[in-house]
């Protein structure tokens, strides 16, 4: 396992969504470019809550930024990307109501 395996794989994600670190800091608000390129580096850890907000911002689990797993799926994955509402049970209903 890399040594710096934080600061590769956020290096990793901004490079693929093709964001400079002064992009990428900005989007995150509580950091600055300098600090972010402190991270890529290795010579800085980020804090929880701004390691939590790098993984919101690239839908990665912290266990991925943190090299516990290989497998990058963050909360939002697993969700339908869809905003319609789910009437499933309602159609069940429908179905079987003998009225």
């Amino acid at each position: 396992m890399k040594e710096n395996i934080v600061g590769y794989r956020i290096k990793q994600l901004r490079e693929k969504a093709k964001l400079s670190q002064s992009k990428l800091a900005a989007a995150l608000g509580n950091v600055k470019q300098p600090v972010l390129a402190r991270y890529e580096k290795g010579s800085v850890m980020p804090s929880y809550p701004t390691l939590i907000a790098i993984a919101d911002y690239f839908n990665v689990s912290a266990d991925y930024l943190l090299g516990r797993t290989d497998f990058p799926e963050g909360k939002l994955y697993s969700q339908p990307k869809t905003d319609s509402p789910d009437y499933t049970d309602e159609f069940i209903e429908m179905c079987f109501d003998p009225k």
